[in-house]
């Protein structure tokens, strides 16, 4: 009796795994069978109509079936775009990667770089923005500093690339994000008495962005820091970089205060 309804049991199980895969067999790929031309003429029509994910899908699949056919590497730069369209950082610089490692020598590849520094500059858009009352030192500045990187390397390896006027001025942007990130730590630092810990940010902002407008205020918390340190050789030899690049900096208007220096003044 056992040993029947074991059976019966063992029976039904099998009869349900067959109708499960008959199921499943039912929901076959529309693509099957489609050439390489038919995959991208697809996948692009679903990039142009801003049907993302479909354009990723087809691109995948057009790349894992004809990795090698004149189709591949123009759908390998699309997915890049497509991911990037989608707003998938993340996807848009495996992509990116992808093609450079791949393809270190074709003439787009000026393009992978560009679409890589856009893809980490918009993860951080807003991250620098001063609207925000969030604390700057509790922020994350690693995109910015991915961005500022591909953008770079694109400057530099294709100076001639039509990307890269637009990814020198991102660069300037971010230059000064960065230093700003790394004053308004050093801020932090200040308010928290942590005084050598503030003026080595702030040396750090100096050497790593030298041009950025917001070392003015950097070497204001250095002097601060130093002179609250008592080192006072440290105190003079920042307050003669102050006064050398930034004569007419609203900070030094301070010292008209009679016998109170001038950094004491701006608390």
């Amino acid at each position: 009796m056992i040993r029947h309804s074991l059976t019966i049991f063992l029976a039904l199980l099998v009869g349900w795994q067959l109708a499960a895969c008959g199921l499943m067999g039912d929901k076959t790929d529309e693509t099957k069978g489609w050439s390489a031309q038919k995959l991208y003429a697809e996948a692009r029509a679903s990039l142009d109509e801003a049907s993302y994910e479909k354009a990723i899908n087809y691109y995948q699949k057009l790349e894992a079936r004809y990795p090698y056919g004149r189709f591949a590497q123009q759908a390998q730069i699309e997915l890049a775009y497509a991911y990037y369209k989608d707003k998938d950082p993340a996807g848009t610089v495996t992509a990116a990667d992808r093609f450079i490692k791949m393809h270190p020598n074709h003439p787009n590849v000026d393009y992978l770089y560009y679409l890589k520094g856009l893809a980490h500059f918009n993860e951080d858009l807003g991250i620098f923005g001063f609207i925000s009352n969030q604390d700057m030192s509790e922020r994350d500045p690693k995109a910015a500093k991915d961005a500022f990187d591909a953008f770079k390397e694109l400057a530099t390896r294709y100076p001639q690339s039509k990307y890269t006027p637009d990814a020198i001025a991102r660069m300037n942007y971010l230059v000064n994000a960065l230093a700003s990130h790394e004053v308004h730590v050093a801020r932090y630092y200040m308010k928290r008495s942590a005084f050598l810990a503030a003026a080595n940010r702030v040396q750090y902002a100096m050497k790593t962005y030298p041009q950025a407008p917001a070392n003015e205020e950097g070497l204001l918390i250095m002097v601060k820091a130093y002179d609250a340190l008592g080192m006072q050789d440290l105190r003079a030899d920042a307050e003669r970089v102050m006064m050398k690049n930034y004569p007419n900096s609203k900070y030094l208007k301070g010292g008209s205060h009679r016998n109170v220096p001038w950094w004491q003044i701006w608390n």
